[in-house]
């Protein structure tokens, strides 16, 4: 009876072992990453990245993070930047990124801090009055972790998924009228507290034609896309942290 015991267990292992597809990739939480490796060197500048999926980079690798490889790029340019400390999970609201943000427990002060969030509150079709709120509670929240100093905090506006093979069967013109809304609401906010709003839509666009700005998951951004967002506003961001 031993063998027929061993081929049922191979068997059953490897039955179990198959992965469970992924029906709902917009709001698939993909973990938050454990410490990330940071450098303790004197005189560094800290980096904390807060948002969803688009910052945690679903779908690519943790080198083709945007907050990642803007770090790389400051890295490049010779300043002294730890790794980025990243607050993000695939799914998140603004309430959500709150949440997470107060289980944290936050006391130190970064150099750089970075927001983008939202996505999800419109794929969600959450009252847009919320995201009015917590899009400012969160940027104060971000003001707050640069030491009170508005001109170490950035955010990047949402990109248009509507123009991804993932929402090829859905209300696409709905989809980039209420995400301009969005942004056009966050950008308005940054220029009353004179904080830089970067524009990356217009290149999350460019998806619609070039498929390689689009990840594996037919959903999110590649790393080529990430990238491309990196070199729109790296200048700005030296410029704010030199």
């Amino acid at each position: 009876m031993k063998p027929i015991i061993s081929l049922f267990f191979i068997v059953f292992f490897s039955v179990s072992c198959q992965p469970i597809a992924d029906n709902n990739p917009m709001n698939q939480p993909n973990p938050l990453p454990e410490n990330n490796m940071e450098n303790n060197t004197e005189n560094s500048i800290s980096y904390l990245a807060l948002g969803d999926s688009y910052t945690i980079g679903e779908s690519v690798s943790e080198s083709e993070r945007w907050p990642v490889v803007l770090a790389e790029n400051l890295k490049s340019q010779g300043l002294a930047i730890e790794d980025p400390k990243i607050i993000a999970r695939t799914g998140w609201t603004t309430n959500e990124l709150q949440d997470a943000i107060e289980r944290e427990d936050i006391n130190d002060t970064y150099g750089l801090v970075s927001l983008l969030i939202g996505v999800n509150n419109q794929y969600r079709g959450f009252p847009f009055e919320q995201y009015e709120k917590e899009f400012v509670a969160l940027l104060n929240t971000a003001i707050s972790f640069a030491g009170d100093d508005s001109t170490k905090v950035f955010v990047v506006s949402i990109p248009d998924y509507g123009v991804t093979p993932f929402a090829a069967k859905s209300d696409t013109a709905k989809i980039a009228s209420e995400l301009d809304q969005y942004n056009l609401y966050a950008k308005t906010i940054c220029e009353e507290k004179d904080i830089p709003f970067f524009d990356i839509t217009p290149i999350s666009r460019k998806a619609k034609e070039d498929s390689e700005l689009v990840a594996s998951d037919n959903l999110h951004p590649s790393g080529k896309m990430y990238a491309q967002w990196v070199d729109l506003f790296i200048d700005e961001v030296v410029g704010m942290v030199k």
